[in-house]
């Protein structure tokens, strides 16, 4: 499959890349899509949470009153969890929420919503990303040019590109990742993917 190659500016460049049918133009799992944002959201939980069972409260362990006679229910304890202050039955305790899954599933996973990307005409590809110094204003310009203002826009370099990153940091909507770092939940919630040219090459080498 050919796919265009725009500029900077939103221009046609004349160039084409061919790209892998197996890559960026297969039928998509849903289910695979599914267990791999899934994942992603279970892995950064940080299963802090937590309540003082009656054992770790602080308090007197004398017996409260007397066992008999009061004509209410017995109690020998302050730091029950009947009790206002007492302890809490059955609370959370610190967990890890972190589940495996196999890479071929999450290979199939990316090519999956890449594939729907395209489907939907949703990806442009740039020759580069040419930002030799950090600037809104040019990041916005970029965006205004492609016409995504106001759009959630992914931008993927190829390698670590730190004057994109500062460029866009105070953008809404914009988020920089670079081609080795790339996550299923950063291109499931982008509207827009913008790829450089050298960028998708390097995801397609990662995926085939």
């Amino acid at each position: 499959m050919d796919y265009q190659i725009v500029d900077i500016k939103g221009k046609q460049t004349g160039k084409k890349i061919t790209l892998d049918k197996k890559v960026f133009g297969i039928d998509s799992n849903n289910h695979v899509v599914y267990l791999a944002i899934k994942q992603y959201m279970a892995n950064n939980r940080q299963g802090t949470h937590k309540s003082k069972q009656r054992s770790e409260i602080i308090g007197s362990t004398r017996k409260i009153k007397k066992q008999k006679g009061t004509g209410t229910a017995r109690a020998g304890s302050i730091k029950s969890p009947l009790f206002r202050g007492g302890g809490r039955a059955f609370g959370p305790n610190p967990r890890n929420y972190s589940f495996k899954l196999n890479k071929k599933v999450k290979k199939l996973a990316k090519k999956s919503v890449l594939s729907m990307k395209f489907a939907d005409k949703n990806v442009i590809i740039l020759d580069k990303f040419d930002f030799k110094n950090n600037s809104v204003t040019n990041c916005l310009k970029m965006l205004s040019d492609l016409g995504l203002q106001g759009e959630k826009s992914l931008l993927i370099s190829a390698t670590s590109n730190t004057h994109l990153l500062r460029s866009s940091k105070n953008i809404q909507k914009v988020n920089v990742s670079n081609s080795n770092e790339l996550d299923i939940y950063s291109l499931m919630n982008a509207n827009k993917i913008i790829f450089s040219e050298e960028a998708i090459k390097n995801v397609e080498n990662l995926l085939k």
